[in-house]
């Protein structure tokens, strides 16, 4: 098996607030933010760019169009559900789960990591994200505070693709009702309607329908006196050269993303059953 490298793997950013006279001061938002950056799929060290959410007719999406992860194709991934778009026809609507598994057996993690950006890259991304910090004291929240953060991505295939590009859509925000998870999560899934919504009302705008989308959320609840950093990223990158297979980059057109870990020699970081 290869490994490229080992580090130490992180979740959603959490900090401790080391200043407490302060409310989320700038430089524990940059540690915060940097730590996000490590999360899930690595992605650390660049220079974010951020750019309109398209991705054109001549790019193509990881784990759908490149290395198709196992699961769109082997019937374990379903709709959760539909909505109609402005001409009557339904968008089926999936969990972005295995596009983002995609995403981290590409790029690795901070712990393993594979083929993501260059180090200090100028790199173009969709994003959004927002930082809270959750006081010490069970008192009123202020401005910038909160109890936990969230964030979305919805990645959405053109109907046409020859005509019409593809739709990233991200949303973050800051949960300040309570500090119960369940609730938390509870809003989150409705939220996801509003995500969709979001999708249909951008292809209303400009006349294009979408075949599906991939809609997905990542949040955390911080303990008191942390400081929280929730970021949502769509990185437009060139593939690497050692991630194309022996087969040529034609073939990952038609390769699963079990094959591609296979011809990479590759051991699973994620569930691709």
């Amino acid at each position: 098996m290869k490994n490229i490298e080992e580090r130490r793997n992180r979740t959603i950013a959490r900090e401790a607030n080391y200043h407490a006279s302060m409310r989320a001061p700038l430089i524990d938002t940059i540690v915060t933010y940097d730590k996000a950056e490590t999360a899930d799929a690595y992605i650390g060290q660049i220079n974010m760019l951020t750019a309109s959410s398209f991705c054109g007719m001549a790019g193509q999406v990881w784990g759908y169009d490149l290395a198709r992860h196992d699961s769109v194709d082997n019937g374990k991934s379903k709709p959760l559900f539909t909505e109609k778009q402005w001409n009557g026809r339904e968008l089926e609507v999936y969990d972005a789960a295995p596009l983002l598994s995609a995403g981290v057996e590409l790029f690795g993690t901070e712990q393993n990591r594979r083929y993501h950006p260059i180090p200090g890259a100028h790199t173009i991304c969709a994003n959004k994200g927002v930082v809270a910090y959750r006081p010490k004291t069970d008192r009123p929240l202020k401005e910038g505070e909160g109890y936990g953060v969230w964030s979305f991505i919805a990645i959405s295939l053109s109907a046409d693709r020859d005509f019409a590009a593809d739709l990233f859509i991200e949303d973050a925000g800051v949960w300040t009702e309570n500090d119960n998870e369940e609730d938390m999560i509870a809003f989150l899934e409705q939220h996801r309607k509003a995500i969709v919504w979001s999708v249909v009302e951008c292809g209303r705008d400009q006349n294009v329908l979408f075949d599906r989308t991939y809609v997905g959320f990542a949040h955390r609840m911080m303990k008191p006196g942390e400081i929280g950093n929730a970021i949502t990223v769509g990185p437009y990158v060139t593939l690497a050269r050692n991630a194309v297979p022996a087969t040529g980059f034609a073939s990952l057109n038609n390769l699963h993303l079990s094959d591609w870990l296979k011809q990479m020699d590759f051991e699973p970081l994620t569930d691709i059953a």
